[in-house]
């Protein structure tokens, strides 16, 4: 396909799947569930971070992590004592456990209470044109709180060469805005253009089929290489492009 008929086909995916009915189904839902900026960051954060495996289970534990908050996320993490997060042991999503779970929340007040919150921090170390070298320093970080090496795993560093899906799918939520309030765009200090595509199994293989990928592996050179093909049918937006890849490897398989 040339570039225009590209592009035609893949905004065409885009309104089709970029839709209100879109967040009952998906991981969004959970920070949907709230108003306040900063419940949306911390749900939206948490619920990436297990957004992996099947998506019926990421959202029933994401709404376990909020419950076990007691549905008031940002008040959760900067007024906790310690005794409170016992109620977070038994926790598991896959490998992510209940002492995974204490240190993020240990971690994201350390990031409210010292460097001025999440937005702030991707803010900071935000390039022109990429917000990979943030995601590096925000997990720098995120992690000084005292932590096990274990719970490091669960944020993905770009810059060792990781196609950091889940905290760039965070990203895309928080940044970009669109006109059917799927995405938040609460985080006003940047910009769509700046967004990564989450990478996965399922957008590789059909950003491959399209075209659009040659890397066989899907890794931070592979985003890069996507990122720099999507911009080129959108430089304001290219992310928005993910809604597309993502709908025709979930309900057109049969066609790609």
């Amino acid at each position: 396909m040339k570039n225009s008929e590209l592009r035609d086909f893949l905004d065409e995916k885009v309104a089709l799947y970029e839709q209100p009915k879109f967040i009952g189904t998906d991981p969004i839902q959970i920070p949907h569930l709230f108003v306040k900026k900063e419940d949306r960051e911390i749900a939206g954060f948490l619920t990436a971070t297990i957004a992996w495996g099947n998506r019926k289970s990421i959202i029933t534990n994401a709404t376990k992590m909020m419950q076990l908050m007691e549905h008031d996320p940002y008040n959760f993490v900067m007024h906790h004592q310690e005794v409170d997060l016992k109620t977070l042991d038994h926790f598991v999503h896959r490998t992510f456990n209940g002492i995974d779970f204490s240190t993020f929340i240990r971690g994201l007040r350390h990031i409210y209470a010292n460097y001025g919150g999440l937005e702030s921090v991707f803010e900071k170390h935000a390039e022109e044109k990429s917000l990979q070298p943030s995601i590096h320093a925000f997990k720098k970080l995120f992690f000084e709180v005292e932590n096990l090496q274990r719970s490091q795993k669960h944020i993905s560093d770009p810059l060792k060469k990781s196609a950091a899906k889940r905290i760039n799918m965070f990203l895309r939520w928080m940044v970009r805005s669109d006109k059917n309030k799927v995405d938040f765009g609460i985080w006003k200090s940047l910009n769509p253009a700046q967004l990564s595509c989450p990478l996965d199994v399922h957008s590789g293989r059909i950003a491959r089929q399209l075209g659009l990928l040659k890397r066989k592996q899907n890794d931070a050179a592979a985003v890069t290489e996507l990122d720099t093909r999507l911009r080129k049918l959108d430089p304001k937006d290219p992310v928005k492009y993910d809604y597309a890849l993502f709908g025709l490897s979930a309900f057109e398989k049969n066609h790609f």
